[in-house]
């Protein structure tokens, strides 16, 4: 009895699964597939079409050596290689021009379980999204790095100081610029709001995407002006 009962039970879930579906489809954002559990945004298909660097559990590696003797970086990494008409471009693309949150939320945690499986950065204390330029930020609805850090923080487990670093100047964008003129474009951008919240830490600065790094160095260096405080930088992808 108890087991037709149990048999029963389980036939009304699938049922009713299979009903919610038709209005409320779960699709892979990658393929379309709605062959995957509702917890999955992408697919396994899709999940090895995402091209993997190793970067957080290799010392020296080429996001380091991009910071060699422009800041003292402790550790960096990426969790993605980025390269044009590619799943990760689709996915950056829904994360910073569609609203689609969840796609940060998504290369977040696979950062998450990165990190926390790389014991180089196990004694990072806090994690600081890249400020986004406030006209940006009021655009888009919110700051994709802030997005991606919520989503580390889900699996590795550290808090996001949200107020600590500002961006106090407009620049325009950066993709057709070379190197230096991104640097001289970056100087003076950023400013320590609160250096309490910094002083004697280890702060993961967090970005999406890591181009020439003139962003992510401008920002670095104005938090490494703080007593004690330590700088690691991590982002969902590398262009190469």
């Amino acid at each position: 009895m108890h087991s037709e009962i149990c048999r029963m039970l389980s036939l009304s879930k699938k049922y009713f699964s299979n009903f919610l579906h038709l209005f409320y489809p779960h699709n892979c954002e990658g393929c379309g597939t709605d062959i995957l559990y509702d917890s999955q945004f992408l697919c396994a298909k899709c999940m090895h079409r995402l091209p993997e660097t190793g970067f957080f559990s290799i010392a020296a590696n080429p996001i380091e050596k991009l910071f060699y003797g422009r800041t003292n970086i402790t550790n960096a990494g990426a969790a993605f290689y980025f390269t044009k008409d590619s799943l990760l471009q689709h996915l950056l693309i829904e994360l910073k021009y569609r609203g689609n949150k969840e796609a940060g939320y998504f290369l977040g945690r696979m950062m998450g379980h990165t990190l926390k499986n790389s014991e180089r950065f196990n004694d990072v204390d806090a994690l600081v999204p890249l400020p986004l330029n406030e006209k940006k930020e009021w655009l888009r609805g919110y700051n994709q790095a802030m997005i991606i850090c919520e989503g580390i923080s889900e699996v590795f487990n550290r808090p996001i100081l949200t107020n600590a670093v500002a961006r106090i100047r407009f620049t325009e964008t950066q993709t057709k610029q070379n190197r230096v003129s991104r640097w001289q474009n970056m100087e003076h951008v950023f400013r320590v709001s609160d250096p309490a919240e910094l002083k004697n830490r280890h702060i993961l600065l967090v970005d999406d995407v890591i181009t020439t790094g003139a962003t992510l160095e401008a920002c670095g260096s104005s938090i490494l002006e703080v007593a004690g405080v330590r700088v690691s930088i991590g982002a969902a992808a590398f262009t190469i």
